[in-house]
């Protein structure tokens, strides 16, 4: 393993603004974790990739994320700031990602909201994630709990079990013509406007996918359609990201995803994991430039769909991976 100081970090990822930025900063980053990432490493060595071989994107291996279930995947010389757990069904084992520098996923996931939808002084956030609050070491608490914060409102604020507070909650801010992000588990949603059937003009419904076991599952289309019914909006927005990463990318409606700059989303042949597919269904290969001291290519288990333009669809998950709740996606 070379010294940590042979090759500096690639830094200021969300300055990436074009493709041939984004190509220099992924080669330098795979360049930095193949020497700096022991875990990394053995993967790429056993594959028989060197540093030497990877001259395009195309090239760089990506890690099979059951790797984060039983492996430390870390930069050496860096010590761990905070730990992420996914929120796996009970008695499966949790992936763990241990984050080095948490300035780096504040960083990406303020400036990839700001990058959708603009600062968060403009909104009141009502996060309706109970499962995730009971777990205390979610990814996804962390980032509402500043937006939350960052919003300035008073109204604000997490709801775990009281339906009624958040019914009068929404209620009072389409008065207020408050532009409001409701952002909630999919179950949650769904206990929510069976509770109460809504006509909402000021708020966007975001979900973040999941079932928990609480709810038959539904595919995207159906829950959206259910969603939108129940809360009386055109669009239902959706966020994709996962224990895993540090970025998150997001739909504005019919289940299309967006990756902020300094994220990509490729597919990989279900038969050949080293072969890529475009406009067909594959396997949903991430890189992400915000996660430097761990690994920012990483192979999911979640099947979907690029198109040319780089948008996104997710359409399912492997038959044999878990049912995991930080996908934030329902199948």
């Amino acid at each position: 393993m070379c010294n940590c100081h042979a090759l500096n970090a690639p830094k200021n990822f969300t300055h990436i603004s074009s493709e041939p930025d984004f190509e220099s900063a992924a080669l330098a980053t795979f360049q930095f974790q193949y020497q700096h990432v022991p875990v990394y490493r053995r993967f790429c060595d056993l594959l028989g990739i060197s540093a030497e071989k990877v001259k395009a994107l195309e090239h760089i291996p990506f890690l099979p994320i059951e790797f984060f279930k039983s492996e430390k995947i870390l930069a050496t010389n860096k010590s761990v700031e905070k730990i992420f757990e996914s929120s796996g069904t009970t008695g499966a084992t949790p992936s763990k990602h241990y984050v080095a520098e948490l300035s780096n996923y504040e960083s990406s996931f303020l400036a990839g909201f700001n990058h959708f939808y603009g600062a968060p002084k403009k909104f009141a956030f009502l996060a309706l994630l109970p499962s995730y609050l009971e777990k205390g070491n979610a990814s996804l608490v962390y980032m509402a709990d500043r937006l939350i914060s960052d919003s300035e409102n008073v109204h604000s604020g997490f709801y775990l079990d009281d339906l009624d507070a958040l019914v009068e909650k929404l209620e009072l801010l389409e008065t207020k013509q408050q532009k409001t992000i409701l952002l909630g588990v999919s179950y949650a949603l769904l206990d929510l406007i069976d509770k109460k059937n809504f006509q909402l003009q000021h708020t966007l419904v975001m979900e973040t996918g999941g079932m928990k076991g609480r709810r038959k599952e539904l595919i995207k289309s159906e829950l959206h359609t259910i969603l939108k019914n129940g809360f009386g909006v055109s669009e239902i927005h959706s966020e994709y990201g996962m224990t895993e990463l540090l970025s998150q990318a997001y739909s504005l409606g019919k289940g299309i995803y967006r990756c902020p700059p300094w994220m990509r989303v490729l597919t990989r042949d279900t038969e050949d994991a080293l072969s890529y597919v475009s406009q067909t269904t594959g396997g949903i290969n991430v890189i992400d430039l915000a996660n430097i001291y761990s690994c920012s290519f990483i192979a999911t288990q979640d099947l979907g769909k690029v198109y040319n333009d780089g948008t996104f669809e997710i359409m399912g998950r492997f038959d044999t991976s878990d049912i995991r709740g930080c996908n934030l996606m329902v199948l």
